[in-house]
């Protein structure tokens, strides 16, 4: 491993990567002089082994100083990953079982239409719920309870297990109330406990306020005149009535980036870390599944569940159970921020922004990018795409015409 201490226009890079990855460091410091990254941490596990080991740039105009070696950051979307792993060590134990019903954990969730939701379902983003219809109260997200409640009494947006629709700010909450009823923890705790600590990851869903010194606080994307518009921006700007504008907006006024949501256990997209934690996340994943889950579990990971146009997300989508597989949408006309292209075996999560992890099996690697200058999109955009293309090629794949990832063109 070589140490990196790089100047890179008026910023610096550090870290330790592996000589067969010198592309991806020039990649990495492409983003900060030509696609305005601001700052970032970059991290890659190959059978095990961390071969790429990547921080720099600044902190944003709220804070002072530079993004440090254990700088961390919200991740938006990554950390339904970790909640999905959540899941997936339970089903492991047999404490959950795919095919059952929700209500037989949570009995009050059993209304409304929602009698026959399964385990699956929830995992899928097939129950139903990408959305609440009732304007929720000032705070809400930060109130666990009273976010469960609402959901148990919600009637779905449409028939549960007919068609899927990402659920893109209930999540947290479907998901995790199901940790919650199965393990008697939080989702935070159980994450903590079982998953977290094991590995020895700087990850967290709801993080400690002893650390809220280390957080790299967000800067948001502003849409400039002739940027592509996204099939889900033009959806929610034309009806506030919307599921889009519902899954978006109607969040009880939430601020990501404040210590109390940082303290809340926002499974859907409150997960605080960096890429190194991110890449942790995945590394037992892209190998067997450690001692964490076994191979029936990460083949459940690697599977299309739910695959078509996407009820929230009005593209094209594609869903394990839990984790999103590669996307190509580049040939619509904002198809670059519709797409995660990663490889023809891997599953992960995009945030929103473009923070990404991921576990490809096939070449064992355990990807993990995060960033405190939001893009544009609630998938990949510029910056984050090409680092991972740049990954796989550094790996020896040869072309992602495909679709994904793939040794042979």
């Amino acid at each position: 491993m070589q140490t990196v201490e790089l100047a890179v226009g008026g910023t610096k890079v550090h870290g330790l990567i592996d000589e067969k990855f010198e592309n991806l460091l020039e990649t990495f410091a492409a983003n900060f002089v030509e696609h305005g990254e601001q700052g970032a941490s970059l991290c890659l596990n190959v059978e095990g082994e961390k071969v790429v080991d990547l921080w720099g740039g600044a902190l944003g105009s709220r804070q002072e100083g530079n993004w440090e070696k254990d700088s961390i950051c919200i991740v938006h979307s990554v950390t339904k990953a970790a909640v999905a792993l959540c899941a997936h060590v339970l089903l492991a134990e047999g404490k959950l079982a795919l095919d059952a019903r929700v209500s037989d954990y949570w009995p009050e969730f059993g209304q409304a239409g929602k009698e026959m939701v399964t385990v699956a379902m929830m995992l899928n983003h097939q129950a139903g719920l990408p959305a609440l219809r009732q304007k929720l109260r000032e705070g809400a997200f930060l109130d666990w309870d009273y976010m469960v409640a609402a959901l148990a009494k919600e009637v779905p947006f449409w028939k549960p297990g007919s068609q899927h629709g990402y659920h893109m700010s209930t999540y947290g909450w479907t998901v995790g109330e199901l940790v919650r009823r199965v393990s008697g923890l939080s989702l935070g705790a159980f994450f903590r406990e079982r998953i977290a600590e094991p590995l020895d990851i700087d990850f967290y869903i709801g993080l400690p306020d002893s650390e809220h010194y280390r957080v790299a606080r967000m800067i948001g994307w502003a849409p400039k005149k002739g940027d592509p518009v996204p099939a889900f921006t033009r959806a929610l700007i034309e009806d506030r009535d919307s599921v889009q504008y519902l899954a978006l907006f109607n969040n009880g006024k939430h601020r990501a980036d404040t210590p109390e949501s940082y303290r809340a256990e926002f499974g859907a997209g409150g997960g605080v870390t960096n890429a190194r934690g991110i890449a942790g996340l995945y590394n037992p994943l892209a190998n067997g599944g450690g001692n964490l889950v076994g191979l029936e579990e990460i083949t459940y990971m690697q599977q299309p569940a739910s695959v078509g146009v996407d009820y929230t997300l009005v593209s094209p989508t594609k869903f394990s159970l839990g984790y999103m597989l590669s996307m190509d949408n580049r040939d619509r006309p904002s198809g670059a921020l519709e797409s995660m292209i990663i490889g023809d075996q891997a599953f992960g999560h995009a945030g929103a922004g473009g923070s990404v992890g991921f576990a490809d099996p096939e070449c064992r690697l355990g990807f993990g990018y995060a960033m405190n200058k939001m893009g544009a999109g609630i998938l990949l955009n510029q910056r984050s795409q090409n680092l991972v293309d740049s990954a796989y090629r550094c790996l020896g794949y040869a072309s992602s015409d495909s679709g994904s990832w793939r040794l042979e063109a």
